[in-house]
């Protein structure tokens, strides 16, 4: 059985939203991401806060540097008592070996994804700004073979290609797939997007759900209903 499950994008700007919103859950526990916004305000003390709570982490800085300053970052992020941490694919295989060797030191148990082509990236976007000739889908898997060839536990990529990264990659290589909508809303600022139920079907490993559940007049709920569509499928 594939492990799934729903995390929770933190994207505040101070520790106070963010306790906030976390002390609506007194039934569940969530898995929770805190990006750049977050932890560039409030500092390592944040990870420590939500750790002490009982939530799972997924630190989302996107390290994206030459391998040696890379080691070093990942190592002093893995001493935080995350449970994922991620890089950027296009930083080279070197690179990506070089962040899990600093995990390795740390704490083998600790998630090392890669971000291949970001949710808000367009095959048009990417062709014509970043000059990647290749497809889209082609680009994705590429970087996600490079990524399990560093030895990284799976990548960050849209739903929309997870199963083909499932494909390339085998099942044991996850993917984490933000893009996560409702039927009944808007897309925002990303073009490449399915809903939980879709992404269920798709293949995703784990979900990373922002606004949809932050932005809900009941998150607990919308929350509730993420786990009931992505991880039991109902």
């Amino acid at each position: 059985m594939r492990e799934r499950d729903v995390i929770i994008a933190c994207d505040f700007s101070s520790k106070e939203e963010t306790l906030n919103f976390l002390d609506l859950f007194k039934e569940e526990k969530p898995f929770v991401k805190i990006g750049q916004e977050l932890f560039y305000s409030e500092g390592p003390s944040i990870v420590h806060e939500i750790k002490r709570r009982g939530h799972k982490i997924f630190l989302d800085l996107k390290q994206h540097d030459i391998p040696n300053t890379v080691y070093k970052a990942i190592k002093n992020l893995a001493n935080l008592g995350t449970d994922m941490l991620n890089v950027h694919a296009a930083g080279t295989i070197e690179m990506m070996a070089a962040a899990q060797k600093a995990v390795d030191e740390v704490n083998p148990n600790i998630k090392l994804i890669a971000v291949t082509q970001l949710t808000s990236t367009s095959e048009e976007r990417m062709k014509e700004e970043l000059w990647i000739d290749h497809s889209l889908n082609d680009t994705v898997v590429h970087y996600a073979k490079n990524a399990e060839k560093a030895g990284l536990a799976g990548v960050v990529c849209s739903p929309l290609e997870a199963g083909l990264i499932r494909e390339a990659c085998g099942d044991k290589f996850i993917t984490v797939t933000p893009g996560i909508r409702f039927n009944d809303e808007t897309k925002g600022d990303q073009v490449r997007v399915t809903t939980p139920s879709q992404a269920r079907e798709i293949g995703s490993d784990y979900i990373v759900v922002g606004r949809p559940i932050t932005g809900a007049s009941d998150p607990v709920e919308a929350y509730r209903r993420c786990v009931r569509e992505f991880v039991k499928g109902e």
